[in-house]
């Protein structure tokens, strides 16, 4: 620990004694955000690991449709299907409080243009497909909000630790080392002006005696 640069006076002392109040109230503060802040991170992790499961899922098993219904189609003829896109989706980037940060909430819209294919040279399923395929993209966003949510968690749970830390382990340590060392001085000074006014007593005792 380290002492402080500070005149060793009884002003000073006071002055730190204010600082150390201040220093252990601020230090409680920032303990219960990081242990909320934490509460929150570990509901998003779990919410994270429930939406990222379902989502492979739902793509996987889009995919594997799509790949299927689509295998008996060329590639030129698959391009002519999709040449014109009948759905146009759209993100719209808000945002919302979550303790003192302000995280990402994206939503993503479809805008349906009405089948752009024909019916007639297409397999029937692929209307399905589609529904399902639009079910994985609205998933994959969401997915990716929560954790861009939990990666700012993570810097805000990084950054009120190391404050904490600071706090703990420097700030109020110094200044409960420097607050004890000028105590001391000044009772070493209290002692010396005490035994001072002894001898001056003394002096004056025996002068009169005399």
């Amino acid at each position: 620990m380290a002492i402080l640069p500070v005149g060793a006076n009884r002003m000073n002392m006071m002055a730190l004694q204010r600082r150390l109040v201040i220093a252990r109230k601020g230090h409680k503060m920032l303990k219960d955000k990081q242990d909320e802040l934490m509460r929150h991170f570990l509901d998003i992790v779990e919410e994270i690991r429930g939406l990222r499961a379902r989502t492979e899922t739902v793509l996987v098993d889009a995919l594997r449709d799509f790949t299927v219904i689509t295998g008996a189609l060329s590639q030129q003829e698959l391009e002519g299907i999709f040449i014109i896109p009948a759905v146009e989706a759209s993100v719209s980037v808000k945002t919302e409080r979550l303790l003192n940060l302000r995280v990402p909430n994206f939503e993503i819209t479809f805008d349906d243009r009405g089948i752009s294919y024909s019916l007639a040279n297409t397999p029937a399923q692929l209307d399905v497909v589609m529904k399902k395929m639009e079910e994985a993209l609205k998933l994959l966003v969401e997915l990716a909000a929560t954790e861009k949510k939990l990666e700012l968690l993570a810097n805000e749970i990084d950054t009120t630790r190391r404050r904490v830390n600071a706090l703990e382990y420097v700030m109020i340590p110094d200044l409960k080392d420097t607050i004890r060392y000028i105590r001391m001085k000044l009772e070493e000074l209290e002692r010396g002006n005490l035994t001072r006014l002894m001898k001056v007593k003394d002096i004056i005792a025996e002068k009169y005696a005399t």
